[in-house]
Formats: structure tokens, sequence, C-alpha cells
């Protein structure tokens, strides 16, 4: 979420490594990876200063009547979100869940318990969360994270459907890089690989400066010609990734399994 006053709220960062335990059901690639940058984005407390966003706190302020109520109620939802950012998962949706019985309609507390239950593998639990918080606060950087979710529960069309109003809100170039990924996974979840290499063509361009979110599409892009039986397109955006980055995930044993 970003900071409703200002730029990216953020605490930290999550490690680049993949939890197993939650990446079973989806593609080798850089899907994971592209929705935990979502994640990272998603926490509103402003970075190294702990403390949440002027917005929220005004959320808090007015759905709660008493002050000292509502200044204990703040200190409980920051908390949280340093639980979720310690990787507390259970611990920040314990507290979640607690704070949504007097703070039903503060988004910021769904998206804490819907980001939690994402950490935790809960598919439908997350989406839940995350749906009720997009409905009382629309926030394109969470959008990515409810992709995901629904996908994993194979919901596509609403999928399809979050994707639009992400592309209609004009988001960031990592956000929107994020979601185009998603998509492009659910199409290729049904087996629709023509579709999902059709939604990854804006990332056919090559920019001035290279940064990690045309690395992850591209490396999308390549393992969907690669699958749909492209080796010539496949290879070619390998070799531009590892021109970027040679050590970028696996592409150097990718274009060796391609003969390169």
């Amino acid at each position: 979420m970003r900071s409703r006053g200002g730029g990216t709220a953020r605490l930290g960062q999550y490690p680049a490594e993949r939890e197993e335990h939650i990446d079973q059901w989806i593609d080798e690639g850089p899907v994971r990876e592209e929705v935990e940058q979502a994640v990272q984005r998603a926490r509103p407390v402003r970075e190294n200063n702990f403390e949440l966003s002027s917005e929220i706190r005004d959320r808090v302020n007015a759905s709660v009547p008493s002050p000292q109520r509502a200044a204990k109620l703040r200190e409980r939802l920051l908390g949280a979100f340093v639980s979720l950012e310690r990787e507390r998962y259970t611990e920040a949706r314990r507290i979640g869940n607690q704070l949504a019985r007097e703070m039903s309609g503060v988004a910021a507390v769904h998206e804490l318990i819907g980001l939690s239950n994402y950490r935790l593998g809960e598919w439908r639990k997350a989406a839940a969360a995350l749906e009720r918080a997009q409905t009382l606060y629309p926030d394109p950087d969470t959008m990515p994270i409810l992709m995901d979710s629904l996908r994993a529960l194979g919901r596509h069309k609403d999928v399809a459907a979050v994707w639009k109003e992400l592309r209609q809100a004009s988001p960031a170039h990592e956000t929107m890089a994020e979601g185009r990924i998603i998509m492009a996974g659910s199409f290729a979840d049904q087996g629709e690989f023509a579709e999902a290499i059709k939604e990854m063509q804006p990332a056919r361009s090559k920019p001035k400066r290279v940064r990690e979110h045309h690395l992850r599409q591209w490396y999308m892009l390549a393992d969907l010609l690669d699958r749909a039986g492209d080796t010539v397109g496949a290879v070619r955006f390998f070799e531009q990734i590892a021109k970027a980055d040679s050590d970028y995930v696996d592409v150097r044993q990718r274009l060796r399994a391609l003969g390169r």
C-alpha cells in the first residue's frame, strides 16, 4: 500500500527465496517474486520510522470515538505490521482479526489479515480479506496479491476482472508488471499459452535502463515461449536476461537446457 500522503510505504525487504509450502501450486518463474514485491509495498508503515501513514491514522481515529482507545488500536495495528515484517504471520493475523472487531471499516486492517493469510497459504481467507480492503479503499499495490490469491483458487475470471481494474488505475510500472505476470500465469494455468504470451507482449520492448521488473517479465515470457515450443523465442529472452544479469534465477541452466 502506498502511504496515502506520499511515497511508497515500506518497512524492509522480504527474503527473495520462495517459500515451498505456498509455492507448490504455481509455475516456476518470477510470479512468486513479483507478488513478494507487492507484499513488500503493501505494508502501511513509513520506512525506518515504524509509524503508520497519516491516512491510516486518520481512518483509525475516525472509526473509534475515544481518542485514548484509538491510540491503543493504532499501536496494535502498527505492531501487527511489524510482526508481518518479521515473518510472524500467525501472530499478525491473530491481531488483525482482533482489530477487525472494532475497526471493520479500516482497509488497512483487512489488508493486514489478507497479507498474513497470503503468506500462510490461506488463499480463500486472503482473497476475502483483500477483496474487503479493496471495497473500502481501492489500492493498486495490493491488487497483484489479490490476483495471485484468486489464481490459486482457480478463480480465473476474477483474476481477469481485477487485472482490468489494475490497468485502469494506471499504477507504477512495477505494479503493472506484477499484475501482467500473474495474469499471464493465470492463462498458462488454463493451458492457454497463446493468450499468456499475448498478455506479455508489452514486455518485449527493451527499456533504456533494465530494472528488476523487466527481468522478471522477460523470464516469464521466455518460460512461456519455451513451454509453448518456441525455442528460438525462449533463447532470445533468456539471453537478454543473461546479458543484463548472468546470475538471474536459473537463466544459465535454462539456456544450457536449450542447447546454449
